[in-house]
């Protein structure tokens, strides 16, 4: 791989003359790299920038996200999935504050150690926070590694990884190892495209290309096919009563563990309503819905129903616009039915 040898150079020269301003880039302390660095994954840069004013704004240091009420930090992680992350993220703060002092620490390996990091954070994060010269390997990464040393490895196998990493942390420059690690992350995500052909004409790295040069960025990088997704059919009550809307808080472990939800249920019947307690005035149709998750898609109907009293099965709470809006966390896969659960519900 000598071509990485000699990236370096005309590659952080290049981010330094395109790199997006990002609010992270501008005050690039090890916290606010670190909960950036946790919100991009599997998520754009553009759907980030929004969560990460508003959580900076209510949880600006590591002490206060170790102490956020979990409500409150679901709340401001609405929309951007993965809710682990959020956890993991809280969990590792309370880790700093017990174990390092409340000081984050400075080390890649003590920071490899937090809850919810692995080898690519805390690469990010000691690289650019610490000027500490390791790699940061995310996806991105691996796709131009691939196509710059021509390197045919399936890049979700293990060994592909540690080969394309070892390669790296061999070449990484002891001088500027976060704005390097920078780059080959804004080159993939910019130039080195993952869909559709990578932009070669404005690549600060295309004379030492190996696949633009023999042809291949179409086939380059070899990533194995992904398993089919199973797809389960589910009804979604949207239960009215007094202008307010009720919900449930899904199981603490499992998909979506913990957060707030309008009653779903996988295959549902006419009694579904009778066992939960509910007596129906009025059902109508209410719209349908469809969510892809990692391994699951869920293709949903929902009904809209009013109650002819206030009970409901125990832990689950009648919800006013305001507390739907401010308090709830309801994960984005019941945004199709949002806008009805407003309209259904009003303020006293």
């Amino acid at each position: 791989m000598n071509e990485l040898e000699q990236l370096p150079i005309p590659l952080t020269q290049w981010f330094y003359e395109h790199a997006r301003t990002l609010p992270w880039r501008s005050d690039p302390t090890p916290y606010h790299v670190w909960v950036s660095e946790i919100m991009l994954q599997q998520t754009r840069v553009a759907a980030v920038l929004g969560y990460y004013r508003r959580f900076m704004e209510e949880l600006p240091t590591v002490d206060a996200l170790a102490r956020a009420e979990e409500d409150r930090l679901m709340k401001l992680w609405q929309g951007l999935g993965y809710y682990n992350r959020a956890r993991n993220l809280q969990k590792a703060a309370r880790q700093i504050v017990t174990d390092f002092g409340g000081v984050f620490p400075d080390t890649y390996e003590s920071i490899l150690s937090l809850a919810g990091v692995g080898e690519y954070t805390a690469g990010a994060i000691a690289s650019i926070a610490f000027g500490i010269p390791v790699p940061a390997v995310d996806g991105n990464v691996l796709r131009v590694v691939s196509r710059i040393t021509g390197d045919d490895g399936d890049i979700l196998r293990p060994e592909t990884k540690a080969r394309m990493r070892a390669a790296l942390l061999e070449t990484m420059p002891k001088t500027f190892p976060g704005d390097y690690n920078q780059a080959l992350m804004e080159l993939g995500a910019t130039v080195c495209l993952p869909n559709g052909a990578p932009l070669c004409d404005q690549c600060p790295a295309a004379h030492l290309c190996t696949a633009r040069r023999e042809g291949r960025t179409g086939e380059l990088p070899v990533k194995s096919p992904k398993k089919p997704r199973r797809a389960e059919e589910r009804t979604v009550f949207l239960i009215f009563y007094k202008g307010r809307v009720a919900l449930r808080r899904r199981p603490a472990r499992g998909l979506l563990a913990g957060l707030w939800e309008f009653p779903n249920e996988p295959a549902c019947d006419e009694g579904t309503l009778e066992r939960w307690g509910v007596s129906p005035l009025r059902l109508e149709h209410g719209g349908t819905g469809r969510h892809i998750f990692t391994h699951i898609e869920w293709h949903m109907t929902a009904l809209a129903v009013e109650a002819a009293g206030p009970a409901l099965p125990p832990g689950w709470v009648w919800a006013s616009p305001r507390e739907l809006e401010r308090e709830y966390a309801v994960p984005n896969a019941f945004q199709p039915f949002m806008g009805l659960a407003l309209a259904g519900t009003e303020e006293e």
